[in-house]
């Protein structure tokens, strides 16, 4: 079940842009899952489009900077995963318009 913080947090996210395709990591697709404990440890379990993404570390500071602006939010962990692989179905309806990939 998710939580309106765990909402809250998907929706900060929303404002962590992918640096080369301007888009955000939520709306492409990239956020697997994000979990608050009680504590307000907050776990967001993540993948890039591809192996060896050079800005890989970008990506997680500004995650990380996202979440610090929640209150509740006391500390960030970022566990970037490749299993299940990220593939363009996973965008939103909205990321796929933008980049003009057919639905």
């Amino acid at each position: 079940m998710t939580t309106a913080l765990e909402e809250n947090a998907m929706g900060a996210l929303e404002n962590v842009i992918d640096p080369e395709l301007g888009i955000d990591i939520v709306n492409l697709g990239l956020v697997y899952g994000v979990d608050v404990d009680e504590e307000g440890k907050a776990v967001v379990t993540m993948t890039l489009t591809a192996m060896g993404c050079p800005l890989a570390g970008h990506i997680e500071q500004d995650v990380k900077r996202a979440l610090s602006d929640l209150p509740e939010i006391e500390e960030i962990q970022v566990n970037i995963v490749w299993n299940p692989p990220w593939s363009k179905d996973r965008m939103s309806r909205y990321a796929k318009i933008a980049l003009g990939i057919p639905d």
